[in-house]
């Protein structure tokens, strides 16, 4: 699809005018491309506001259902958190010598080709990522509006047309400007962490005060069998997806070798101690029963200790999902933007704005996806699919890892974890895979099935060299309408290579 479609060259467009001052990463360089903006307290902001979404205000009962007791929770939790910085470190591994952005794709494609890549690309941009982002931006939605609709919930067209109006406005900031869009994300992770800690901090007063009747006998109806710890695991880990998101953006980061490792010993631990400490903050309030009960926790909690500011934990909630929203915005666009840039989608999706470096192709296209999520009343159901489908892209990424240490020693890696981390991680995510055949197997074989649709899709738009002229020429006509209008050009290789 690339072959096609290279009428414009990155310093010079139609209007004659040269853009060689127009500087990339090296200002006056003459190479139009993603500027690494990305400092470590933005690659923080990415990390922890790309895990911390509104799980763990609405709905962190998930682990408290399958194990059964309040200390067995908190293990649960713990060992979470400990297992997500084990997967970390193992990507912190593949970001440093695989300096690509879009994660998965980039090191599952170095490591085994490009349609095992184009499978996770396929899945990702049209399922896992507008589904994710349509039901997040839902539940931003919901919670902004429920203190206008204080004795009922909001009328279904309202929450949809919000949540449309979110999903619009934060592509237009991402499109706009990297800077503005970091800064809305470092904002909301304050607005989020600040938000726990308030829980936090009323957890420890409470916990002074002796109130302690429902964590002191804390392993008390703790189920014995292997299969409920199993699934305890899994929701536990599924709350802290997202800590793979800062290399999604590796290319724009500044100093990736120091400062994607240091945002992820920074970001993971801090994490895990807020998940941990908010819900012992949660047990010194409520019971078991009333958490199992609750539809949103942190609200439960909030009309119980925050009086005449109960009000503002909906808010807070609503704060959670519109940073974490934006987070997969800015993520999310870098994916379609690297594997167009491969030449797995059309050439359009790889194009930069030569004014303000970002990838508004790339954007539009993720926003379009998602607003056509958000139309399906099924949406939901989707969700069931798409974390079976992830595990299995993060054990092949994994598995790149030690394919790679393999096949080729001599790979530069400017970080190289212990290789008991890689093969333990490994054997946890194949659980992860192989346990839900037992218990759900036709959601899995809906799962497979996802990823299998892609293999015609690969063989008529990539494998497939003989096109018709027009369709070679549509795909021309498309890049060219797209450069023009959104006054973009295409990053140069050679320089992208060199760096």
């Amino acid at each position: 699809m690339e072959d096609e479609t290279r009428p414009y060259s990155p310093t010079n467009t139609e209007d004659g005018a040269d853009r060689s001052s127009v500087g990339g990463i090296g200002g006056g360089s003459g190479i139009v491309r993603l500027k690494q903006t990305l400092g470590l307290h933005h690659g923080v902001a990415i990390i922890v506001g790309g895990i911390i979404g509104s799980g763990i205000f609405v709905s962190p009962k998930g682990v408290l259902q399958e194990v059964g007791s309040v200390n067995g929770s908190l293990i649960i939790w713990a060992l979470c958190g400990v297992i997500s910085l084990v997967g970390a470190l193992c990507y912190a591994e593949l970001g440093t010598c695989i300096v690509k952005s879009g994660a998965d794709y980039a090191y599952i494609s170095e490591a085994f080709g490009k349609l095992p890549g184009f499978l996770y690309l396929w899945v990702a941009l049209v399922i896992i990522i507008p589904t994710g982002n349509a039901i997040t931006a839902l539940t931003f939605s919901y919670y902004i509006l429920q203190p206008i609709f204080p004795t009922c919930d909001p009328p279904d067209i309202a929450i949809r047309l919000f949540a449309a109006l979110a999903i619009v406005l934060l592509t237009f900031i991402n499109c706009w400007n990297v800077n503005w869009a970091t800064r809305v994300q470092s904002v909301f992770t304050f607005t989020k962490v600040f938000a726990l800690a308030i829980v936090i901090i009323i957890g420890f007063v409470q916990l002074g005060k002796g109130e302690i009747e429902h964590i002191q006998n804390g392993f008390e109806n703790t189920k014995q069998n292997a299969g409920a710890f199993a699934l305890a695991f899994y929701s536990g880990l599924f709350s802290y997806s997202g800590w793979n998101y800062l290399n999604f953006v590796t290319e724009e980061i500044k100093d990736p070798y120091k400062n994607l490792p240091r945002a992820i010993w920074i970001s993971i631990p801090l994490v895990t101690v807020i998940y941990v400490f908010a819900n012992f903050a949660y047990f010194t309030v409520l019971s078991p029963q009333d958490l199992l009960a609750s539809n949103a926790v942190a609200v439960t909690f909030a009309n119980r200790m925050l009086g005449v500011m109960a009000w503002s934990m909906p808010l807070f909630v609503a704060a959670s999902t519109f940073g974490g929203l934006n987070c997969a915005i800015f993520t999310s666009a870098r994916l379609a933007f690297v594997g167009a840039r491969e030449g797995l989608l059309p050439v359009c999706v790889s194009l930069i704005n030569y004014r303000y470096f970002t990838p508004i192709p790339a954007l539009i296209v993720g926003c379009v996806l998602s607003l056509v999520m958000l139309i399906s009343k099924d949406i939901y159901v989707l969700i069931n699919y798409t974390s079976f489908v992830e595990s299995i892209f993060m054990g092949v990424s994994v598995a790149g890892l030690l394919y790679m240490r393999w096949k080729r020693p001599e790979m530069e890696r400017p970080i190289r974890v212990n290789l008991i981390l890689p093969i333990i991680f490994m054997l946890l995510i194949s659980f992860l895979v192989v346990f839900p055949l037992f218990t759900n197997a036709a959601e899995c074989l809906i799962g497979l099935v996802m990823i299998l649709t892609g293999i015609p899709v690969y063989v008529i738009m990539v494998a497939w060299k003989g096109k018709p002229r027009s369709f070679k020429n549509f795909i021309k006509r498309l890049t060219i309408s797209s450069q023009k209008l959104l006054l973009s050009v295409e990053e140069e290789a050679d320089e992208r290579k060199e760096n």
